[in-house]
């Protein structure tokens, strides 16, 4: 049968196999059976790639395809051949920017004319988006065009992956209004960097340096900037944290408030502790309150109705303190039975727990329930201030003088626990943890963190607190591998100081549709830098993710990290100014992050249970810090679940969930490979032996016979590792960082007691914040690329469920998809609810 492709412009011609040839060779360039990635020259398996993608692709043509539908089967072959070789994710990733090169260069276009036309393209492409009112008009006079033009590098494509490429193509980069894509990789990044450098004295020369970062993957300005960066709305920040007042009104404007910060695309904290419980006197009209619930649901609708920049629901969680009368109803609104105006199907719920009631769950004592309108206090006291005066209202409670309820410290904690396992809601916050060791303490009491638990700013009626992301790529400041492996200590005090100053500059930049966002952002300058690769760089160094060695990693690198983070802003400070706040704070005394492990544990009367060695000078720093500092806080791990798939490598702090997997984006649908591993598997000539049962094992080395136990070790995954690596890795990194991490916890045992172990580890290491719960039994890695006899097989559910053991389970679900880079619930409900799945 005689296939013909229907062009563009409409017209008909002849398939023709040899350019289709020609094009994957191009693609497959460069790339030698051990590696992704490489220059793009001829070799033998360019070629043999391609008559096989060829071969595979024509089994799959129809009279009419379009040439759209015609790139989209060629990249289709290729992916599907990641599971025998990383590279073809390559090839997928080279083809689909080739599509974008055609979209924005012309047809045709050779490698050649891509070097050529990438800087009077990109000088085109940027007069052209501020002609449609696209970008800032700013862009086409402040800066030299032809300069950032020529500084492009389109080598520079290479690093990306597939499902980074597909992610910022329908994520971050900007299209004519009929969709014709404006910018290819290399103008985006240029564009995002112009956009961060506006206020510079030299802004061309800014906008070189952060696009010399940034295009090379070695930190990543955080989703909302890459969204808006440059554009003519230049909403940049990243989280908005906001407390309810008990009034009508208040509660109101924050309706208001969630919608327009919703709308700009920002993840929401929103703190509802202070809200009266059901029944309490409104005596304004004589009648009795319904209590928060129905007013989250409320707001909760709202999220659904105000997409975040048209793309995807709002995001947004609620926090309570857990003393609160209703909270037992609030430790329902994720559940799927019940009352559905008493729900949230949306937003996402966390609990803001005291060391108070910590204390009381180690002593299994009794703990009250109070109505904030009779104790309104208790919302702003922290630490053993906090501790007195609930012990004050306990005494009034039992004399009668309180609405009250009673029960159990550990069975509250327990059915926050049970709730945790079902709902993966609440996630498990300590307020006084928080509280204690904030350097930004004289602006006021901290309520709550944020949608994905990482930020720690004061709010008040007057204050929306603001916090502006980026992350460090630890991967690609790894130098070698196993025994050669080293960081590049000079490279990454670079990246850190030059992110802290894109973020400074961020603040003066960004434009707020709240006032009270704005205020909070021009008196404080909240940074939060954060990491993310951090098990891709251990697997480099050939360590486990469970080992001395790797918390010592951790431990060494935040420090680097932290140390110049915060003589960057001190330099700042000497520059631009300190900011407004910093006279009265702990920065103005000379302290640093580490100093307030001290303060946590005299005023908690616990010992925080966390390593204390340092290796740099921080007694010069101190010094340095005392006279003025430009940021408020520097430094916080976001989960980093969409970027880390832009920077291709593992998000934030986590481990990895399994070696092969199926991920699932806004994209679409991907098989993912640890290229890490079949590295290390090709250099012992065992890649072609083992790779069809690591397939049939879903992924997990350790069901793989002939592998050495050391590899079998480094890569043990999420649910095969002991929980407490993760407080650990976390613990040590949360002793310098002023803020928190976005820390997810992966389990293979349903035991609640284990749970209430676990979570009060958490506190007593110095942890302030926990994230996502993953249970083993609801997760399981798709099997779509492999046959498999299941009867022949199956394997006995008998194994042991424990702690930081290999569980061998009959999943509840077939089916685990890794979601934007965290293992994430198949439920599609939700699924709606998982910020990483956003």
């Amino acid at each position: 049968m005689t296939i013909t492709v229907i062009k563009r412009d409409g017209a008909r011609a002849p398939y023709d196999g040899y350019e289709i040839a020609r094009s994957i060779e191009e693609a497959a360039a460069g790339l030698d059976p051990g590696r992704g990635s490489g220059p793009w020259a001829e070799n033998g398996y360019s070629v043999a790639r391609a008559t096989q993608l060829r071969s595979e692709l024509e089994i799959t043509l129809f009279d009419g395809i379009t040439s759209e539908q015609l790139d989209e089967a060629v990249i289709g072959v290729a992916l599907q051949n990641v599971k025998d070789d990383p590279a073809f994710d390559t090839i997928a990733a080279r083809l689909l920017i080739k599509t974008l090169y055609k979209k924005v260069f012309g047809e045709g276009v050779t490698r050649d004319e891509v070097y050529s036309f990438h800087g009077p393209a990109f000088v085109a492409s940027i007069l052209r988006g501020v002609e449609l009112g696209l970008l800032d008009e700013r862009l086409g006079e402040l800066f030299d065009l032809e300069v950032l033009g020529a500084a492009l590098d389109p080598d520079r494509d290479d690093l990306l992956r597939y499902v980074g490429a597909q992610t910022m193509r329908n994520r971050y980069m900007i299209s004519e209004p009929d969709g014709t894509p404006l910018e290819v990789p290399q103008f985006f990044w240029m564009r995002v960097a112009m956009g961060l450098s506006l206020n510079e004295e030299d802004p061309t020369r800014a906008a070189l340096a952060f696009y010399d970062k940034m295009s090379r993957l070695e930190y990543l300005a955080a989703g909302s900037t890459l969204v808006n960066a440059g554009t003519s709305y230049s909403q940049l920040s990243n989280c908005f944290v906001m407390q309810m007042e008990d009034d009508i009104e208040h509660i109101a404007k924050s309706v208001r408030d969630v919608m327009w910060l919703t709308k700009g695309t920002g993840g929401i904290g929103l703190s509802v502790t202070k809200l009266r419980a059901e029944g309490s006197p409104i005596r304004s009209n004589n009648t009795t309150s319904t209590g928060p619930i129905p007013f989250m649901h409320t707001i909760d609708s709202t999220l659904r109705a105000v997409s975040r920049g048209g793309k995807k629901f709002g995001a947004l969680c609620f926090y309570m303190e857990n003393w609160h009368l209703d909270f037992s109803q609030f430790l329902d609104l994720r559940q799927n039975s019940g009352d559905p105006y008493r729900r949230t199907r949306t937003a996402n719920t966390a609990v803001w727990i005291s060391d108070e009631f910590m204390k009381r769950v180690e002593a299994d004592a009794d703990w009250y329930l109070f109505d904030p309108l009779e104790v309104p206090d208790l919302v702003e006291l922290t630490g053993s201030a906090f501790s007195r005066r609930y012990a004050e209202c306990v005494a009034l409670a039992e004399a009668g003088e309180l609405r009250h309820k009673r029960l159990k410290a550990r069975e509250q904690l327990r059915a926050i626990l049970v709730s945790l396992q079902t709902t993966s809601h609440p996630w498990l916050t300590w307020k006084d943890t928080v509280n204690t060791r904030a350097l930004n303490h004289n602006t006021g009491t901290i309520h709550l963190s944020n949608l994905c638990t990482e930020i720690c700013l004061p709010q008040d009626r007057d204050n929306v607190s603001v916090c502006n992301l980026a992350s460090i790529n630890l991967s690609r400041h790894v130098v070698g591998r196993r025994q050669d492996a080293r960081i590049d200590w000079e490279r990454l005090a670079e990246s850190t100081r030059l992110a802290v100053r894109q973020l400074d500059n961020l603040i003066d930049i960004t434009i707020s549709s709240v006032p009270e966002s704005e205020r909070s952002n021009e008196e404080n300058r909240a940074l939060g830098l954060g990491v993310m690769g951090f098990t891709d760089l251990v697997e480099r160094f050939g360590l486990s993710y469970e080992s001395e060695r790797s918390y010592e990693l951790m431990d060494e690198v935040m420090e680097f990290v932290s140390w110049h983070a915060i003589d960057a802003s001190a330099d700042l400070a000497r520059e631009r100014g300190a900011y407004e706040n910093f006279a009265g704070s702990r920065w103005s005394q000379g302290l640093v992050p580490i100093d307030s492990l001290d303060l946590l544990e005299a005023d908690r009367g616990v010992a925080v249970e966390v390593d204390r060695t340092t290796r740099l000078d921080w007694d010069a720093l101190r010094a340095k810090v005392a006279g003025g500092i430009r940021n408020s806080t520097l430094m916080a791990i976001a989960p980093t679940a969409s970027i880390g798939l832009v920077a291709g490598t593992t998000p934030g702090l986590d481990p990895q969930f399994s070696q092969i997997f199926s991920r699932s984006t806004s994209a679409g649908k991907f098989l993912e490979v640890n290229r890490n591993l079949v590295e290390d598997l090709r250099s012992l000539g065992l890649w072609e032996q083992v790779r069809e049962d690591l397939l049939r094992h879903q992924g997990d080395l350790s069901k793989v016979d002939g592998v050495p136990p050391e590899l079998v070790e480094i890569y043990r995954t999420s649910f095969q590792l002991s929980p407490y690596a993760f407080l650990e890795v976390a613990a040590r990194a949360q002793k310098w960082i002023d803020q928190a991490i976005s820390r997810n916890i992966y389990l293979a045992s349903r035991d609640v007691g284990g749970m209430v172990d676990l979570y009060s580890a958490a506190w007593r290491k110095g942890v302030k914040t926990t994230y996502y719960l993953h249970m083993m039994p609801r997760h399981t890695a798709e099997q779509s690329t492999v046959q498999v006899n299941k009867a022949a097989v199956h394997t006995s559910s008998s194994g042991r469920r424990g702690f930081g053991q290999t569980a061998v389970l009959e999943p509840e679900r077939t089916e685990l998809e890794v979601v934007d880079g965290a293992a994430c619930p198949v439920d599609p409900q939700e699924r709606l609810n998982c910020e990483s799945c956003q």
